[in-house]
């Protein structure tokens, strides 16, 4: 048997090599139009800086290792140009030579390519570049090596916000221009606030809501009036499906183009497999098809469709789509939906937010954890979580990852034995905690209200009651609207509170807000905690925070 494999990197290559461990008789042959099948594509942004270091750690195998342990036949440089899944038949060129390959099995890894914004001026302009192989990050590299001093990108995904982090730390002016309001669309707004504080603090320009309309003369016209003048613009909005080819050889596709394959990875054609960034994949959680252009999955997919064609019984379970991204000293997890993607998808939800710590806190180098789940208020079904830290937002989301991919709910969160020394976690781990928290809403013990509502609560009559205590207030700033009254002196001015208003309370993290809903609901008042509470608040409206003390 012939199998042709069309496209490198992860999914293509991971195919290949699990095919030739499963049978010596099938000939492979890998077709990959750029100069490296096998490459890191997640380590460019971090070459550009520097913090890895050797070009030779960005190419994971090469040709003549892969032929000489695998016995594949891999073809760089070689572009299919013609899929006729008719006759069963590829067309490729090699240095102006064209050659028709028959296959047997054909699996198609196309994988990504980058959007380019409709901007003027963009396709004339010498100094824009996009990140997606190693020629883009070596093009790169020539530039920044001419002595550049400022730079902008265009998009704050993940590669935009990594880019970002790299040029900054080669020394260069940046400034991160996105036409969404907030980075990193995965996020929510009000988490993502959490990151952006992190570029300002690192002397990077953010411009939100704003997209550029021209550029001319190393010179980024905005849309707001304003210009941005930059050496270097990498442009990072976002990657489609390149399947261009595929539609050509009548091979159906959906939405955004991606390849519709079933659940043995199978395409409309006979005989032709598809994985990877350019397949559509069943979301687990809403059942729609979709694409997650990511490694992992791209990875487990080679391997799986490989089993599949050696008559393995094996099926493409779909994914939920798990993610992380560093920025200079933070990191942002997610996994499973976001509330704007619950909402699309018509999904009743509700929210909490708790700050725990990276480790115990009383162990010394202990970082803020902020965390957010999402799930069903009445079953306590799990749809989706965030993290944002220092420390262990990565543990956090693959714990929570799991439990949403398995069907878990709030109450099982709870139960998770996870491992515990002071050096390394909590005896309250913040799944733990934020499982609980989720537990007391869904059981009715606690009612919450999300940072987005709480304004216009105190304007139609609610009465916010902040119970940190003074010189915290003084230190880090007032809630608009807010009465103090610290927790410990709650009980003393009850007489003080209305009972024919709704109240709302707030503290730092949620924590002792939570005690003092239960203690104002146990004397009969309608309460309500401020969800995240001054944490999230003033994350996502840093400008509303009254600073009236030290500072």
């Amino acid at each position: 048997m012939r199998v042709v494999i069309v496209g490198g990197v992860a999914g293509g290559m991971s195919a290949a090599t699990r095919l030739r461990r499963l049978s010596e008789d099938t000939e492979i042959i890998v077709l990959d139009k750029g100069p490296y099948v096998s490459f890191a594509n997640c380590a460019l942004p971090y070459y550009m800086s520097g913090e890895i270091s050797q070009r030779s750690s960005l190419i994971v195998e090469s040709p003549d290792h892969l032929k000489e342990r695998f016995n594949i036949d891999v073809r760089p440089n070689t572009e299919v140009v013609k899929i006729n899944p008719g006759r069963h038949q590829v067309t490729a060129v090699h240095d102006g030579q064209s050659e028709t390959l028959d296959y047997d099995r054909l699996i198609l890894s196309p994988g990504s390519k980058a959007i380019v914004p409709d901007i003027v001026g963009l396709k004339e302009a010498d100094n824009v570049f996009t990140l997606r192989s190693i020629p883009d990050v070596d093009k790169i590299m020539a530039e920044l090596g001419q002595g550049l001093k400022t730079a902008a990108v265009i998009g704050a995904g993940s590669v935009g916000v990594e880019a970002v982090e790299n040029l900054t730390k080669r020394g260069l002016k940046t400034t991160l221009v996105e036409a969404g309001d907030h980075i990193l669309p995965f996020m929510d707004n009000e988490m993502a606030a959490i990151v952006s504080r992190e570029t300002t603090e690192h002397g990077v320009g953010l411009k939100l809501n704003t997209k550029v309309s021209k550029i001319a003369d190393h010179r980024l016209e905005l849309d707001d009036g304003s210009t941005l003048q930059a050496d270097i613009i990498i442009v990072a909005a976002g990657v489609k499906p390149d399947t261009k080819l595929v539609s050509e050889a009548g091979i159906k596709t959906g939405k955004h183009g991606g390849i519709l394959v079933d659940g043995c990875y199978q395409t409309s054609a006979d005989d032709v497999y598809a994985v990877g960034d350019a397949i559509l994949i069943r979301q687990q959680l809403t059942g729609e098809l979709t694409s997650i252009p990511l490694a992992s999955p791209a990875n487990r997919q080679g391997r799986q469709v490989a089993d599949v064609i050696m008559g393995e019984n094996r099926r493409n379970q779909g994914g939920i789509g798990t993610a992380i991204v560093r920025l200079f000293d933070i990191a942002a997890a997610a996994t499973g939906l976001n509330t704007e993607q619950l909402k699309q998808a018509g999904i009743h939800y509700q929210a909490v937010h708790i700050t725990g710590q990276s480790h115990a806190a009383y162990y010394p180098g202990g970082t803020p954890l902020s965390l957010k789940l999402m799930f069903d208020p009445k079953s306590g079904r799990l749809y989706g979580a965030q993290a944002v830290g220092k420390a262990s937002a990565d543990k956090q989301i693959d714990v929570l990852s799991v439990a949403i991919k398995h069907r878990m709910t709030v109450f099982d969160l709870p139960e998770f034995e996870l491992s515990y020394a002071p050096p390394f976690g909590s005896a309250k781990d913040p799944v733990n905690m934020i499982g609980y928290a989720a537990e007391n809403l869904v059981e009715g013990l606690s009612e919450n209200i999300q940072f987005d509502e709480v304004d216009d609560a105190v304007k139609a009559g609610a009465y916010l009651v902040d119970v940190r205590n003074p010189e915290e207030l003084d230190r880090d700033g007032r809630l608009p609207n807010a009465v103090n009254i610290p927790l410990d002196d709650l009980r003393n001015h009850l007489n003080d509170l209305p009972k024919d208003r709704q109240i709302i309370v707030s503290c730092r993290s949620g924590q002792r807000s939570y005690i003092a809903e239960r203690i104002l609901k146990n004397d009969g008042f309608k309460v309500k905690n401020l969800d995240g509470a001054f944490l999230i608040y003033s994350a996502a409206y840093p400008q509303r925070i009254q600073h009236t003390g030290g500072h």
